[in-house]
């Protein structure tokens, strides 16, 4: 029955597929038909009600909640874990190096040289120290093309006595200092050998100081100062000079308050002018005052003061009384990365024959001294860090000065009647002008790591003065590198540049007979290029070998003064205790 049933339905399914494949073939234009539309189609949204998140339940028995109650079921677990006692880990550290409290360097070189130095403190007591230093450099001389003694000595003694305490400390100084130089510098081709002969170009200089400082901690008077200083030469030159400079500091509503005080007398004596005559004195007693008070909020620091000076001209001249600006701030642009740094300041300076000859060792002992009144530096820079090890600075500024000294040639006269050793055109005068400054100076420094660091710097200069034809020997470019290296625990070495650029000077031959003309000169620019290097026998015994002037460049530093090419120096430094 079932098989009859299946046939069947077969053959009625074939027979309707066949139809319809025949009514296909049959007519394939099926037509078109056209469909009004009456009313367009309008969609509309059905309104649509938010299911509240509560529900509401109007049977009560459901709205009652529950009180459900619950409680823990514990008991003790028994653990047999016994924790072990922490140990720090294993550090390398290395042996730190001993101090000692002591040395003595001894080294000798080309050109007669010759170094010594000793250094000595010594515990007197639990608060009390005492310190000596000894120091001698010398030289034999020998440039290249020189007809006069080049030799020089310097030698200095220095004694402190001090104690240290939480409420106060203080030290002695007492010291002396003997140099020896000589006026070599002469014109070329410019003096017969007679003549040269008999000229006397030795210079000595005698120093003697005593001084103080004291510094009281829980006082507004901070530190306070004192020096004596007695300089004379071997020409009848002598100065005294007597400087005090006590500090106090205190709060004010929570503002800082700051005031420095000074007394600077100087008194002086030069036996004679260049050109003969009767003797020349000087003398200045500058009292100055300078309060200030400082302003900190958030990155901004100020620093806002005035300076106050009253000059009294002991030996002719006349009193004045000055008033600087003393304003100094910064800002913090981006904490220690970038700090904006600007001042405007005004000082009265007093110059010393000490201070010229520390400058220049060929000024003659026939000198004009007087304080240099710096109406303003005004400034600006940045300071900062590149990164962890580098830093920089930048600064610009703006400086004016009235009474600033100048080192000018002497020049050579041929009717002096006075034939000293510094009167042959070999040394050198100090003259005043109103000298005005712009300057640019920057400074990188980097410690690549613990035992390499490394620093440049550059200063250039513009200069514009009023009676005088040029900034004497001030040079409008000044450059210098340094780097240092610890290349093993035992061996060590550093390095340093220096560049000046050019400087103007004049030599002035003078006589009644013959109208000499005025020779100008330019000295020309040059670099000095030192280097040394250390091994570190032991912790007592290190050997060194210094070299300077590496390019062995014969430049000249003054006018007619060239410098000893190159100079090799070797020693030892031993340090002890006693």
């Amino acid at each position: 029955m079932k098989n009859i049933f299946k046939n069947s339905l077969a053959t009625v399914l074939l027979v309707a597929g066949f139809q319809q494949l025949s009514a296909q073939k049959k007519d394939d234009n099926i037509g078109t038909e056209v469909v009004n539309v009456v009313k367009p189609y309008s969609p509309t949204i059905s309104d649509a009600f938010k299911v509240k998140e509560t529900p509401s339940f109007e049977d009560e028995e459901t709205s009652n909640k529950e009180n459900i109650q619950y409680n823990i079921f514990s008991f003790p677990v028994a653990s047999t874990f016994t924790p072990s006692k922490g140990r720090a880990a294993n550090v390398e550290k290395s042996e730190q190096e001993k101090i000692f409290s002591n040395y003595v360097t001894l080294a000798a070189g080309n050109y007669g040289t010759a170094n010594a130095e000793l250094f000595v403190s010594q515990n007197v007591s639990n608060t009390d120290y005492f310190g000596g230093m000894l120091r001698h450099i010398s030289s034999q001389g020998g440039i290249k093309d020189i007809t006069l003694d080049d030799k020089f000595s310097n030698t200095s003694l220095d004694l402190t006595y001090g104690s240290r305490t939480r409420a106060m400390n203080w030290n002695a100084d007492l010291g002396y200092q003997h140099q020896i130089y000589n006026w070599y510098g002469l014109h070329p081709s410019f003096f017969d050998q007679a003549t040269i002969d008999g000229i006397d170009e030795k210079q000595t200089y005698h120093n003697l100081y005593f001084g103080g400082r004291l510094s009281l901690g829980d006082s507004f008077l901070k530190e306070s100062s004192l020096k004596f200083n007695r300089f004379w030469d071997a020409f009848g030159s002598a100065e005294n000079r007597f400087i005090v400079k006590p500090s106090m500091e205190f709060d004010i509503i929570e503002e800082k308050f700051k005031a420095n005080f000074i007394l600077d007398y100087i008194s002086g004596e030069f036996d004679k002018p260049l050109f003969g005559g009767n003797s020349y004195k000087y003398g200045f007693t500058n009292v100055g005052f300078s309060p200030s008070i400082r302003l900190q909020k958030d990155d901004l620091t100020v620093n806002a003061g005035i300076g106050l000076f009253y000059s009294i001209a002991s030996e002719g001249g006349e009193n004045k009384f000055f008033v600087y600006p003393q304003v100094t701030g910064t800002y913090r642009l981006v904490g220690d990365l970038m700090v904006f740094y600007a001042g405007l300041e005004g000082t009265l300076k007093q110059n010393s024959y000490k201070d010229f000859v520390d400058t220049n060792f060929f000024v003659s002992p026939t000198l004009a001294v007087a304080p240099t009144d710096q109406k303003y530096d005004i400034y600006a820079g940045l300071k900062g860090k590149l990164a962890n090890s580098i830093s920089y600075n930048i600064r610009g500024s703006y400086t004016n000065e009235e009474n600033k000294p100048l080192f000018k040639h002497n020049g050579f006269d041929d009717d002096n009647a006075n034939n000293e050793g510094y009167t042959y055109g070999n040394s050198f005068d100090v003259v005043y002008d109103k000298v005005k400054t712009v300057s640019f100076f920057g400074e990188l420094k980097a410690d690549f790591s613990k035992n390499v660091s490394f620093g440049i710097n550059g200063t250039f200069s513009s200069y514009s003065t009023d009676a005088a034809k040029e900034a004497w020997n001030l040079p409008s470019i000044k450059m210098g590198a340094n780097l240092d290296v610890t290349i093993t625990p035992k061996w060590y070495a550093g390095s340093n540049l220096f560049f000046v650029g050019e400087r103007k000077d004049q030599f002035i031959h003078s006589s009644l007979l013959i109208d000499y003309p005025l020779e100008n000169v330019t000295l020309d620019s040059y670099f000095d290029l030192n280097a040394h290097i250390g091994y570190k026998h032991n912790e007592r015994l290190t050997f060194f070998l210094k070299g300077n002037n590496l390019a062995n460049q014969n430049y000249q530093r003054w006018l007619s003064y060239p410098v000893q090419g190159l100079q090799i120096m070797g020693g030892a430094s031993y340090k002890f205790d006693f």
